[in-house]
């Protein structure tokens, strides 16, 4: 998987708040990576597979990137297996 580029990513810094919850819905195996704001919350479309947390990572590194943080920064909570995931911005 190549580095995101972050025009095409949405500004979530305010989301770089220590302790604070972001949950996302996960789309693996898509034909783009991205992240589209809704009043549902995040979506996030990743084209890493989902096996062996590849699809996670992914996830992971294409929100830091959005929030402008270092992947390091944010520790799955909830939904290592599922495509409901819950990250933590710690700092």
């Amino acid at each position: 998987m190549g580095k995101p580029k972050r025009k095409n990513l949405p500004d979530l810094s305010h989301l770089a708040v220590a302790g604070a919850k972001i949950a996302v819905r996960v789309t693996p195996k898509a034909a783009s990576n991205s992240i589209s704001v809704s009043e549902a919350g995040l979506k996030v479309t990743v084209t890493s597979v989902p096996e062996n947390g590849k699809a996670t990572e992914a996830v992971r590194s294409l929100l830091a990137k959005a929030m402008g943080v270092a992947a390091s920064k944010l520790d799955l909570r909830q939904g290592a297996t599922s495509r409901n995931k819950v990250f933590v911005y710690t700092d």
